[in-house]
């Protein structure tokens, strides 16, 4: 014999396990997606290799996808004393504390400060293995490097907008970068 409200209960959690059954599937779906991707970049092979178009102190960039992690809002900075301008904190990221980095001032100190409360943050793949974040100003979404007309170290859209390749990889192998202390 059943009891009362007993039948309702695992009907509400057999939906709630269908919906993360449905949740899972589409994760383990766009993961071997970017899987896919990433070796595709790696070889050199398949369709041409999209990067991430950023938008930086008002300069475009690219940056690969293998290197890039997520891109969630910015969060509330806390400040670290004693560390350099272009350092603007750590920020917490879905549990994880992320140092946050302000690329135009570390590439020209010079550069006026962006507002740290606009924005969002680009962080970087655990590949890296570096717990940090971009503060980016704007996303342009993903674009065709291979579609691009190379000048120099730069590359020309179809548009007339001029991108500079970006690799946090050879950013966090900087000296400079490795010490963000005064």
């Amino acid at each position: 014999m059943m009891q009362p409200g007993a039948g309702e209960e695992e009907g509400g959690q057999g939906e709630a396990s269908q919906a993360e059954l449905a949740r899972r599937t589409r994760l383990r779906a766009y993961q071997e997606e970017l899987l896919e991707r990433m070796q595709a970049a790696k070889s050199g092979s398949g369709e041409r290799v999209h990067q991430l178009g950023l938008g930086i102190g008002g300069a475009r960039w690219l940056l690969d996808l293998t290197e890039a992690g997520e891109i969630v809002p910015l969060g509330a900075l806390t400040p670290v004393p004693l560390t350099r301008p272009w350092y603007l904190g750590l920020v917490n990221v879905r549990g994880a504390l992320l140092g946050v980095i302000d690329l135009a001032r570390y590439l020209d100190p010079e550069a006026p400060a962006s507002p740290a409360s606009t924005g969002r943050l680009v962080t970087f793949s655990p590949a890296l293995g570096f717990n940090c974040a971009l503060r980016v100003d704007q996303v342009f979404g993903l674009r065709q490097a291979g579609a691009m007309e190379r000048e120099g170290d730069t590359l020309r859209d179809a548009e007339g907008n001029t991108w500079k390749p970006l690799s946090l990889a050879a950013l966090v192998r900087e000296e400079r970068f490795l010490h963000v202390g005064m």
